[in-house]
């Protein structure tokens, strides 16, 4: 609530050095939090943009990504904020992200976009859910931040639990059903582990008890 730009009320964080006299170059060192695109896919003429942006407004530093997911740009002086935030939604047609009370940015995983283990579109869900609730990004009307995360599948690759308010989790609505077929051919060395990724080595003879079924950690096969 310090500083921001005009009509958001997230998004920009306050920083001021506390002896301005002996360090005049970082007496103000904002932080903008950017909407990171869902599961922080880029294109490298992007990621470009992006510094180049920030070389032009602020201190070049940037963390990909905070806890929260945004794209972070470290350091800047009060007087490049609006400047700043022009170019970011004309230029790049980019918004800002979640700060302060209010509604942070939504974050998800890679979703069905790559991985084998996703139960849900992950992406479709973190997308409509940022439309949906962007003005809270804006005009904060929380007591506290919320968070919104959504997680494939329980391997938890956001952390959703950890670190949101509202855990999305995708889960497995049926029996596990197995390739019995495909197993005995694991078994027997007909299929290789990892794609033949650790050939060249005696791992010794596969226990599929020990190194699979009895790691299961809910005992479910």
């Amino acid at each position: 609530g310090i500083v921001g730009v005009f009509g958001y009320g997230g998004g920009i964080i306050g920083r001021y050095c506390d002896q301005p006299q002996d360090f005049p170059g970082i007496a103000h060192f904002h932080t903008v939090r950017v909407n990171q695109p869902s599961s922080k896919y880029y294109t490298t003429e992007f990621l470009g943009k992006l510094c180049d942006l920030w070389e032009k407004h602020g201190s070049g530093l940037t963390n990909m990504h905070g806890s929260t997911g945004d794209i972070v740009f470290l350091g800047t002086h009060t007087d490049r904020l609006e400047p700043l935030f022009f170019d970011l939604t004309h230029e790049l047609n980019q918004d800002l992200g979640g700060s302060g009370s209010n509604l942070r940015t939504p974050e998800c995983c890679l979703g069905m976009s790559r991985c084998q283990f996703a139960c849900f579109d992950t992406q479709e869900c973190c997308h409509n859910m940022t439309n949906e609730y962007q003005d809270e990004l804006h005009r904060p009307a929380f007591p506290y931040k919320f968070k919104f995360k959504f997680d494939g599948c329980p391997n938890g690759c956001v952390a959703s639990i950890a670190r949101s308010d509202m855990s999305v989790i995708g889960t497995w609505r049926d029996n596990i059903r197995i390739d019995q077929a495909a197993v005995k051919a694991y078994v027997g060395g007909e299929l290789m582990p990892n794609a033949g990724a650790h050939a060249g080595k005696d791992w010794g003879k596969f226990d599929i008890q020990k190194e699979v079924i009895g790691l299961c950690p809910t005992e479910c096969m």
